[in-house]
């Protein structure tokens, strides 16, 4: 969806994109804005994102809208385009649960409010088709997300070069933990603490195994274990958010992130005070590292996982993979000339803008590449170990780490903000 014109130029862009629904009725015309709203809201779409995406739509039909989001809702109110009065005279107020991201399901609206606008399609065949995204994915599509938990697992322990044992540890950890996860997804009491036991089931898990078949680096394999539910992509949608002034939307976000590290924290925890009740003593394995092509084979599983994770459609795979390998080859080179923080910076800033590159060119939502480019770049797992130093009462290294996250931060979202002023973005996706 191409973002609004000028703002001198909205009223008359309005009036003529009015003239191909002239004969479709106001409360129709709202309908379908509310419907794709919905949706967009529930596939991940940040708050700036999403007001930018339905008020462009909405000057296309016709249509006044000024829209709020937050995290767990919208308000959006209307009016007609050409009303000589400046109030809006229709409002709905809509409580929706936080979106997870589906890159198939997002890349599926767009093009469907791109038919409609351009007339391809009625807004009655619009609204159907919007509808029609909201099937839950079958029990195949289930079975290989749990598998990819697995793998996403295991790549994460092979991008830090820990030993085989690590590795086949955390995949195997990260299966059952997916297999949880589908569990949950059909049960909604389970689902409101599905963080803090999947932590405390893949710390008990490590701990079993370092403690009686092989030694393990059990804090690592943890980490891995439990890396899809680590929150680093909504601190760094709450960071953006916060930037871009949408001050309630991203502090509420931030809170719904720390609201999902606390749970991972309380789960690891318990399972620990566990273990030290069983009397099991987890031995810590002497430090090994694979050999460096292991890591280059790793990028390639985490690349894949995400693509899945991520439900992208399968033909947006190589796209997807090759966005998230790139985010991370681009970081980890400078990184390794300017530090740590420099090459989260131009590997963000770079993604950044090849993202809005490919939506000028594809006329494709940009997060296909944005979101997988920086999605192995979010400071997460160090977020969830600076809880749990600061829990452990280990105050200075938890005030540490958590420096670490900001400093992160910081360069993950000025990155995004100077790569889209490098190329600026045409689309609001």
């Amino acid at each position: 969806m191409s973002a609004s014109p000028p703002e001198a130029d909205a009223a008359h862009a309005a009036k003529r994109s009015f003239d191909g629904f002239a004969g479709v009725s106001y409360g129709d015309r709202i309908g379908f804005v509310i419907e794709l709203a919905k949706r967009l809201h529930n596939y991940g779409t940040t708050a700036q994102r999403l007001e930018g995406a339905i008020g462009a739509v909405a000057r296309r039909l016709g249509l006044r809208c000024h829209p709020w989001s937050n995290p767990t809702g919208m308000i959006l109110s209307f009016a007609e385009a050409g009303s000589s009065t400046a109030v809006y005279d229709t409002t709905q107020v809509i409580r929706l649960e936080p979106g997870g991201i589906e890159l198939r399901k997002l890349c599926a609206a767009d093009a469907i409010a791109e038919d409609v606008m351009t007339g391809r399609c009625d807004l009655a065949e619009g609204a159907a088709a919007l509808k029609a995204l909201d099937r839950a994915p079958g029990r195949m599509a289930m079975a290989l997300e749990a598998a990819c938990f697995g793998l996403s697992a295991a790549s994460v322990a092979g991008l830090l070069r820990n030993s085989w044992f690590d590795i086949a540890a955390a995949g195997l950890i990260g299966t059952l933990i997916g297999m949880l996860h589908w569990m949950a997804s059909a049960r909604p009491r389970l689902l409101e603490a599905e963080e803090a036991l999947a932590a405390f089931v893949a710390t008990l898990l490590a701990a079993a195994v370092a403690t009686f078949v092989i030694p393990l680096t059990t804090k690592t394999v943890l980490i891995a274990a439990i890396i899809v539910y680590m929150p680093g992509m909504t601190l760094t949608n709450a960071v953006a958010e916060l930037s871009s002034q949408h001050l309630v939307s991203g502090t509420a976000r931030f809170g719904g992130a720390l609201a999902t590290l606390i749970k991972l924290t309380f789960g690891t925890l318990a399972a620990m005070q566990l273990v030290r009740l069983l009397g099991w003593r987890p031995h810590e394995a002497v430090e090994h590292r694979v050999g460096a092509w292991v890591e280059w084979a790793a990028l390639l599983v985490a690349a894949y996982a995400f693509a899945v994770l991520f439900r992208a459609h399968r033909r947006d795979y190589p796209l997807v993979m090759a966005s998230a390998a790139l985010g991370y080859l681009i970081t980890r080179w400078v990184g390794s000339k300017l530090g740590n923080d420099a090459g989260v910076f131009f590997g963000s800033m770079a993604i950044s803008a090849l993202s809005n590159a490919y939506a000028r060119w594809a006329h494709r939502p940009g997060a296909l590449v944005r979101v997988p480019g920086i999605i192995l770049l979010v400071p997460g797992s160090v977020s969830f170990r600076s809880l749990t130093f600061v829990l452990e009462r280990n105050l200075m290294l938890g005030l540490s780490t958590a420096v670490a996250v900001v400093t992160v931060l910081i360069a993950l979202v000025a990155g995004v903000l100077f790569g889209n002023l490098l190329i600026s973005a045409r689309r609001n996706l």
